[in-house]
């Protein structure tokens, strides 16, 4: 009797111990922060656009070709202003007016200084901690 009990049980085991790591390695990856999905590199979100321009303008920035940064800086004003400035009754200012004025100061910011690059030489750590504030400032409205 014992010895079917050994025959039965150590299958029986192997199979609830690989349930009990499957389950524990799939805990961890759910509580981790979801992803917006993506379509060529651009998350599907209402921000999405506005953060690929952005970051594209950052490399540009990083390589030192300021003036690309700057073209860049400029759509992506120009872009903002059109989609959540004077967009309609779906823009952020019309649905979060408080909202828009935080995100829109925090890009001027950013792309201020990328824009004025003729002018003066960005400074490395303003831009770095301009382009990190517009960014979380626009996971608030995604």
């Amino acid at each position: 009797m014992t010895h079917s009990f050994l025959k039965t049980a150590g299958p029986l085991f192997l199979g609830l111990l690989a349930v009990f790591i499957a389950t524990g390695a799939v805990s961890p990856a759910s509580a981790q922060e979801k992803k917006a999905p993506q379509t060529d590199g651009v998350d599907n979100t209402k921000m999405g656009a506005y953060r690929a321009i952005a970051q594209h303008a950052y490399l540009e920035f990083q390589k030192g070709d300021y003036a690309a940064a700057a073209q860049l800086a400029r759509s992506l004003e120009r872009v903002w202003d059109k989609g959540e400035d004077y967009g309609g009754d779906t823009a952020l200012k019309k649905t979060h007016p408080d909202l828009f004025e935080q995100i829109d100061k925090a890009m001027d910011d950013f792309i201020t200084p990328l824009m004025e690059y003729k002018a003066k030489a960005p400074d490395q750590a303003r831009i770095k901690a301009a382009f990190s504030a517009y960014m979380e400032k626009l996971k608030l409205a995604d």
